[in-house]
């Protein structure tokens, strides 16, 4: 009589124990599974970074083409001041900001879309979608704010 208690409690340990290493694997598993996870993000983030890296360094570019156009311009439009009645201005030619929005909220978008979704094709189209309409929009604002500070000077 006295091993039979001693049987099953011993039963039960050997059962528990076999079944805490099932739980330690899994949990092991899940913490692989969030490391990789966070690694991922990380570098989808980072990619994200260096994108918009790079449109800023293409804008600073583009500005520094326009400073130095300008600049030209001046030189030249001083020179043909003094011969003859002044030039008038010539036009920015190029995008405006409501195009250039647009089109950067749409690449942002679609990357955005792409990273959370999980149909990846889906999430980049609705990311290019919204995307667009939020650059768009802003574009406008910042084409009117331009259009008034031309206006006023």
């Amino acid at each position: 009589m006295n091993k039979l208690p001693i049987s099953i409690i011993s039963a039960a340990i050997f059962m528990a124990s076999c079944n805490s290493s099932a739980d330690k694997e899994a949990t092991l598993l899940k913490e692989k599974q969030i490391a990789i996870d966070s690694m991922k993000h990380v570098m989808e983030k980072k990619a994200i970074v260096d994108s918009m890296n790079t449109v800023m360094a293409n804008r600073e570019a583009e500005k520094k083409a326009e400073e130095a156009r300008v600049a030209e311009e001046k030189s030249s439009q001083s020179v043909a001041a003094n011969s003859s009645a002044p030039a008038p201005a010539a036009r920015k030619k190029g995008w405006n900001h409501t195009a250039k929005g647009a089109v950067v909220g749409a690449g942002t978008g679609a990357i955005t879309g792409a990273i959370v979704n999980k149909k990846r094709g889906e999430g980049a189209l609705v990311g290019s979608l919204i995307g667009a309409g939020v650059g768009a929009g802003t574009g406008a604002i910042v084409d009117h704010s331009k259009k008034k500070k031309r206006n006023n000077n």
